[in-house]
């Protein structure tokens, strides 16, 4: 288990970039948060089995087709066993 708070930039928000991520998250059994910030970046929070994390990164990189990301900043953390499910915060 692993766990990572993970920032996209470029245009990511109104383009179902959250939705996007809460699907992919649940469909890979990790369970977390996704939100979008003021600055017109989304954050993420996830945890789960290392491979899977990795792949909901690559996941979000490409997004849905409207998204565009420009930069990327993940952190790697030490799970918590925090979250029950993945979901949208506001």
């Amino acid at each position: 288990m692993i766990s990572l708070q993970v920032f996209y930039e470029g245009n990511v928000q109104g383009v179902g970039f959250r939705y996007f991520i809460q699907h992919t998250a649940t469909q890979l059994g990790l369970t977390g948060w996704v939100r979008n910030l003021p600055s017109g970046d989304v954050e993420i929070e996830a945890e789960g089995n290392r491979e899977f994390v990795e792949r909901l990164i690559e996941y979000a990189r490409r997004g849905p087709r409207s998204a565009v990301v420009s930069n990327t900043q993940v952190t790697w953390r030490e799970p918590h066993g925090q979250f029950g499910r993945f979901e949208i915060t506001y």
